[in-house]
Order: C-alpha cells, then sequence, then structure tokens
C-alpha cells in the first residue's frame, strides 16, 4: 500500500488537503506507507453513512447478515497469509503469529455470524387474562469502535462480528501505529459484499478528533474501546453527556499463583507462551508471577530455559516503539538495582529496531516498578512466596481485574482461588482464555462490558419492553 485511505459508504476516500501521515516498521524503523489522515469531517462523513446503512441492516433477515459474515471470515482465511504480511510489517510480530491472527479473528467472526441466529426475545406472563408481554432484541444503533495496535486484526473482528450480528452498524478507528492490517480487514469486508455504509474506516493520527466527533454525536449510540485506562476514564467522562453506552477493555496487571502441588515445568512452559507471546505486548500478558518456594527454584530455571529458546526476530518481534522500550528498560533497571537478578536477558539489543530479549527476573520485590505497573514488554519477573492463604490477596493487591493464572493439581484450592480472585478472567492449568465462544473481559480499572460469546453480542442490543392489551 502506497497511500491507504478510509472506507466510508462503500467508497474510498482521501482527507480533504491530501493530509497524510506515515506508518513505521519497528524492527527497522523504516516508513512502510502514507495513510490518509482523518479529521472532523470524513468522522462526520462516515456517522453518516453508518447511520443511513442502519435501517437496512437492521431489517435484513438474520441468516442474510449471517451468510454475509461467514463469506467475510471466509475472505480473511483467504487472505490471511498477505494481511500477516502487512501485519508483520508495521506491527512487527513474526509472520506465523500473524497470521495465526487473522485466522483467530475470521473465526471470532464465525461464531458472532452464527450468534445472529440465535438472538431470542423473551415472553413474560401477563398482568391480566388479556395482556401480552414480549421483551424484543433490538440493536444498539451507530457504534463507534476503537481498537489497539497489539493484536490489530482480532481485535476488530471481536468488535465487528457482534455489532454486525446484532444488527448495529459501526464506524470504526485503528490504532495510527497499525491502520494498514485495519484497511485490509476492510477490503476482505467489501470483497464479501458487505453493503456500504455497515463497516466504515476511519484512520487518523488525532485519535482525539475522532472521539470528539463520535462521542458529541447523538447517533453514534454505543463506543466500544480497547486500549489504556488513562484513555477509558476520559471516554467515560465525555459518555455522561449523551448518556453513550460503553464497553472498555482497558489494562491488566495479571498475576500467575504457582502452588506448591503444581508441575514447575508444565507450569514454566505456560507461561512463557503467555508472557512472550507479542513480545509481552498483551492486556491479559503475565505480569507478576508468584512461585511458592517448594517449587520456585524448578520453575524459575525452566522459564529462564524457555526464555534463552526464543530468538528475537525469528520467534518474538521489536517492541512497538520507542517509548515501549524505554518503559520496558527502566523497569528492569529499577529491578536490578532493586536487588533481582537477571537470569535472561536485561538489557536492549544492539542493532536497528525496538528489539528486547525476553528476560527472566529473580528475586522480585513488590515495590519493584515491576509489579506495581503494567510492563507490557518481554519481562517475566518471579516473587517467591511461603503464604499459601496469603498469596490471593497479593495478587488481588491491584486496580486492575483483568485475568489471573492459577497452577495447582488441588480441586478444592482451584475452586476457592479461582473465587477469591477478583479478576474478570481467571485459568487453571493452561486452560485456553480468549476462545470465540467465551467472553472476554475485566472488572475493576480494567474496565466493563464483554467481547465473545453470546454476552459480547448481548452488548450490542437493547431490549424494548412490549406489553398488548387484547380487544374482544
Amino acid at each position: 500500500m502506497d497511500k491507504a485511505e478510509a472506507l466510508i459508504g462503500g467508497e474510498w476516500h482521501q482527507e480533504p488537503g491530501g493530509r497524510t501521515f506515515a506508518v513505521y516498521d519497528p524492527a527497522t524503523g523504516a516508513a512502510v506507507a502514507e495513510v490518509a489522515d482523518c479529521g472532523a469531517e470524513l468522522t462526520g462523513r462516515a456517522i453518516d453513512a453508518a447511520a443511513r446503512a442502519l435501517p437496512s441492516w437492521r431489517a435484513m433477515p438474520a441468516h442474510e447478515r449471517a451468510g454475509l459474515m461467514r463469506r467475510a471470515a471466509a475472505e480473511l482465511v483467504e487472505r490471511a497469509a498477505s494481511i500477516g504480511a502487512t501485519m508483520t510489517s508495521e506491527q512487527g510480530k513474526p509472520l506465523a503469529e500473524a497470521t495465526a491472527e487473522v485466522v483467530s479473528g475470521a473465526d471470532h467472526l464465525l461464531w458472532a455470524a452464527e450468534e445472529t441466529r440465535r438472538l431470542y426475545g423473551q415472553t413474560a406472563p401477563g398482568a391480566t387474562a388479556d395482556n401480552r408481554i414480549w421483551m424484543l432484541p433490538e440493536p444498539v444503533g451507530v457504534v463507534a469502535g476503537i481498537t489497539p495496535w497489539n493484536f490489530p486484526v482480532s481485535m476488530i473482528t471481536r468488535k465487528l462480528g457482534p455489532a454486525l450480528a446484532a444488527g448495529c452498524t459501526v464506524v470504526l478507528k485503528p490504532a495510527e501505529q497499525t491502520p494498514l492490517s485495519a484497511i485490509a480487514v476492510a477490503e476482505a469486508f467489501t470483497a464479501a459484499g458487505l453493503p456500504p455504509g455497515v463497516f466504515n474506516l476511519v484512520p487518523t493520527s488525532r485519535p482525539e478528533r475522532f472521539a470528539e466527533v463520535v462521542m458529541a454525536d447523538r447517533r453514534v449510540r454505543k463506543v466500544s474501546f480497547t486500549g489504556s485506562t488513562e484513555v477509558g476514564r476520559e471516554l467515560i467522562r465525555q459518555s455522561a453527556q449523551d448518556v453513550k453506552r460503553l464497553s472498555v477493555e482497558l489494562g491488566g496487571h495479571a498475576p500467575v499463583l504457582v502452588f506448591p502441588d503444581a508441575d514447575p515445568e508444565a507450569a514454566a512452559a505456560a507461561v512463557a507462551r503467555s508472557k512472550f507471546l507479542n513480545a509481552g505486548q498483551a492486556c491479559t500478558s503475565p505480569n507478576r508471577i508468584f512461585a511458592h518456594r517448594d517449587v520456585a527454584a524448578r520453575f524459575t530455571a525452566a522459564l529462564a530455559g524457555h526464555a534463552q529458546a526464543i530468538t528475537p526476530g525469528v520467534d518474538m518481534g521489536p517492541l512497538i516503539d520507542a517509548a515501549a522500550l524505554a518503559k520496558v528498560e527502566r523497569h528492569v533497571e529499577d529491578a536490578l538495582k532493586g536487588g533481582a537478578t537477571a537470569l535472561t536477558g536485561g538489557a536492549r539489543l544492539d542493532g536497528p529496531g525496538t528489539f528486547y530479549p525476553p528476560t527472566v527476573l529473580a528475586g522480585v520485590t513488590e515495590d519493584m516498578l515491576v509489579c506495581r505497573e503494567e510492563t507490557f514488554g518481554p519481562v517475566a519477573p518471579v516473587i517467591e512466596f511461603d503464604d499459601v492463604e496469603g498469596v490471593v490477596a497479593r495478587a488481588n493487591a491491584t486496580p486492575y481485574g483483568l485475568t489471573a493464572y492459577v497452577w495447582t493439581s488441588d480441586l478444592t484450592r482451584t475452586l476457592r482461588v479461582a473465587e477469591e480472585l477478583e479478576f474478570g478472567m481467571v485459568t487453571v492449568n493452561g486452560g485456553p482464555l480468549a476462545p470465540p465462544q467465551a467472553p472476554f473481559g475485566g472488572i475493576k480499572h480494567s474496565g466493563y462490558g464483554r467481547e465473545g460469546g453470546s454476552l459480547g453480542v448481548s452488548d450490542y442490543l437493547e431490549y424494548k419492553y412490549l406489553s398488548v392489551g387484547l380487544g374482544r
């Protein structure tokens, strides 16, 4: 792509005046494309297009909407290699990982397509013999989606899928770091025959302008945002004026609890996969790893072994930009000064790009930055513990509440700890975290609302109460 554009009402548009912004490859620092830098005018036109398309899309029979969504999923799978290559060039993750994300994104779209057929209403007993009561599911209306750079395809389909299934139309702003992947997704939906205006894409390097327009427009009845807690708070404040519905998936600070009856080698292998996926740039990434003293040595050694087997630039990509790299360096330096030991990694790599090696820190204490802030990088801090009863309280000692990981062979402990953990999602012994049939989302400062499964579609529905009196 030389000059990528906005998709509005089924047509591609440049920003009036030709304003663009550059997209960079974090592995080399080189510019890879110029993208239309949309402002208030094109954002407003995108909302116009979505509002025009809404009546016919919501009225379309469910099986027809589902068929279009299945065709879009098929287009994504067919284009997975090329979209994956685009993602690698602008986001940095290895090609195999990027291609797998595209296929996963198609799976989320397929699941949502099938939910289209299951949007049932309800009936309730009438108040009198001549009264009938129904609850009718209806789409919220025009939806604005704001997606992050760390999973630039799957985060789009996890918003688009349930919104389209519910009968909503969408105006979406991708992250300014990764607009090319979003444009490739929009091309796939267009090729699948999605009606004009049902999905509109507005790339911009000025996200605050996009937010101002969508939050002020009463036709936009819901905003779905994935990103930082700071931005999420601002959107929540802005939503109050129009009482606009929000789903916000924000930051995380995920604990891992490795209990003395766990298999330390199996736990280490799974933690390494979760921690170093996408170079640690995931809100679900393990950020505080509590290992019981009885198994800590074996667990930490095995985790370090897995980290050493990862080759940056081959098995793991770079951090997204210089600011992300600086944060990781600051966290590691603080831990080392505080007495922690780097068993692997511990310093940025020489050469081009924003690469940081997989790093395992032992001797970590909870006053260090790696335990107080979300690192968002390939750093695994291990904290030893003795108090089995008190470690859950330590895990809960964070304002965030997205994901927690538990390793134990004790069924009673599994249930008790899972109930006590204050997180929206808990996975035990490596159970899958985000399949399309399950709701994804957090509590506390990690946000509210769910994506995935039937609950994900419900977030895009209103239920209208209908009471009818029967004449004689």
